[in-house]
């Protein structure tokens, strides 16, 4: 595993410490790729001042954000299409049912970094392909190998659901991605209820899962089901693609996607993914954009071993004030980077894109409470926070390996220090362009950006009319989504981001939740999704 996947993973490096350095006169910073930095950085140009203009790059345009057409969403209940109407009454008749079908699925452990819980990610896959078989897909289980698990010896990977139906060639073909592994959870984590037990308290289902992504799985599952159940024909040809490691990095999915490149992902026209939040609490989104995610670590030596203050303090070059220094070159204290260049390949922005902002339901007094900080750097100004946000590259610095840490004091001069940090990419930036302006660049996730005005994205939005009757924010996301780009490149199509779940679902964290309106809506919201897709011609896709 690569050191940006441990990263992401919160899997903790390690470093020998009692290696046989070489004493050096002074510290030397390394970089990962075996080059040492004798000489510490010429200081970074000081931030644009106020009104200042920062030069962009204008070879590199946004078209993306090209609207193709104008739309006009029907936002009345009483001109839904008939079918639609058929299609939402199911649903609601049969929520209470599909409640329990999710906590069947909920009760499953399916922990893909548990070698203890493999046999319950094996139940899972099991479970939904018994569902999917009922639905008359066509099955096939693919084995992506094994890997080796903390506590264990080599464990094989759970197998790959790529599941088929319909063949029509006069239809289009809608690939589903979901995953059905989750994260670790126990009760004494700081759980109200049973993790592994959906319990329902008011508008709430609580349970590891419920959002991420057993809720949105269940939802695509029972929206299909809505189709077959009241033998309306499916609008589109349907494939599936089901995963259990991607808590875990999706180990095995990109040989994968390369290996069924000409044969399973052959004549898709659009891929859909639930697994992602609206912005908000009330107000339905889509998304169409994520920042990539470069991780870098300096590392700063001066001696062999470490060493007290009290005998070698003043006479000795130390590592970690020279760490301090070359860290607080990165970025100004109001937040603005400080590294030459970084800018240079930001997209422009466009009118098209700029008026995205201007209606987009979002309360900065809530956020930064929810955040838990005592300020904002855009304070009052909404646009300005999102597009920081979503739009424009971030530095963050997480952290001093090697440092002393602990409660108490101690006076030793540490031998070594790794200062780790992150950039986040946005369009046109890549990790191997960042690489050549940061010499410590390992490696990074792309930044990932669709046109929002794609007419996959608008038969997303007429879906979200049809059940919510609101036009949906269109957003992007802050963070990073490593196998949304191997879909992008496998299949060549337009990936639509679909959330189900809110922005206080809490995934990951104790008392993962999905509202049961979400969990329902959603539902309709994906079985629409399907019949406005299929009235697109392919050429459009």
């Amino acid at each position: 595993m690569s050191r940006l996947k441990e990263a992401e993973s919160f899997e903790k490096n390690e470093f020998d410490e009692d290696e046989d350095d070489e004493v050096i006169g002074g510290p030397t910073v390394h970089t990962l790729d075996g080059q040492v930095l004798d000489e510490k950085p010429a200081l970074a140009p000081p931030p644009p001042q106020e009104n200042e203009q920062v030069e962009q790059s204008t070879e590199e345009t946004a078209p993306v954000f090209k609207r193709v057409a104008d739309e006009n969403i029907i936002l009345d209940p009483e001109q839904r299409p008939e079918s639609l109407v058929k299609i939402f009454k199911y649903i609601d008749d049969n929520e209470n049912r599909f409640v329990q079908n999710l906590r069947e699925a909920v009760g499953i452990q399916s922990i893909s970094s548990w070698p203890t819980a493999r046999i319950e990610c094996y139940r899972m896959v099991q479970f939904a392909a018994d569902r999917l078989k009922d639905l008359g897909f066509e099955l096939e289980l693919r084995k992506v190998g094994s890997k080796p698990l903390k506590g264990a010896d080599e464990v094989a990977l759970p197998p790959v659901i790529l599941g088929t139906r319909g063949n029509d060639p006069k239809k289009k073909t809608v690939l589903i991605y979901g995953h059905l592994d989750v994260q670790p959870a126990e009760r004494s984590d700081g759980w109200y209820c049973e993790p592994f037990y959906l319990t329902e308290e008011g508008n709430c289902l609580y349970g590891r899962g419920s959002s991420d992504d057993k809720g949105p799985v269940m939802g695509w599952f029972h929206a299909i089901e809505a189709y077959v159940k009241n033998s309306i024909r499916l609008p589109v040809n349907l494939k599936i693609l089901l995963e259990s490691m991607e808590e875990c990095g999706s180990d095995g999915l990109d040989k994968l996607l390369l290996q069924q490149k000409d044969a399973f992902l052959t004549n898709v026209d659009v891929v859909v993914m639930s697994d992602n939040f609206w912005l908000g609490k009330t107000k339905p989104c889509l998304t169409y954009g994520l920042r990539g995610l470069c991780y870098f670590f300096c590392e700063v030596e001066c001696g062999t071993k470490d060493l007290h203050s009290g005998v070698y303090g003043g006479t000795v070059y130390e590592a970690m004030p020279d760490l301090i220094w070359l860290m607080s070159q990165l970025s100004a204290a109001d937040g603005t980077i400080l590294i030459p260049g970084i800018l240079d390949k930001v997209c422009p922005m466009l009118p098209e894109e700029e008026e995205l902002y201007k209606n987009i339901d979002f309360d900065l007094e809530e956020y930064q409470q929810d955040a838990g900080f005592r300020a904002l750097r855009f304070p009052g100004n909404k646009t300005a926070t999102l597009m920081n946000r979503w739009r424009f590259p971030s530095l963050t610095i997480h952290g001093i390996q090697g440092a002393f840490d602990r409660p108490g004091a101690r006076v030793v001069i540490p031998r070594k220090v790794i200062g780790k940090f992150s950039i986040r990419l946005v369009p046109n930036q890549d990790p191997e362009s960042i690489e050549q302006l940061i010499y410590m660049a390992d490696e990074g996730l792309k930044p990932w950006c669709a046109n929002p005005f794609h007419p996959s994205f608008k038969a997303a939005r007429q879906a979200i009319g049809w059940t919510y009757s609101q036009i949906p924010d269109m957003i992007r996301e802050g963070g990073s989504v490593d196998k949304l780009m191997s879909f992008q490149e496998s299949t060549g199509k337009n990936i639509v981001l679909l959330p189900m779940g809110a922005s206080d679902d809490r995934a990951h964290a104790p008392n993962e939740k999905i509202n049961k309106t979400n969990y329902i809506q959603g539902t309709k919201v994906f079985a629409a999704f399907l019949q406005e897709i299929g009235k697109l011609e392919k050429a459009d896709l």
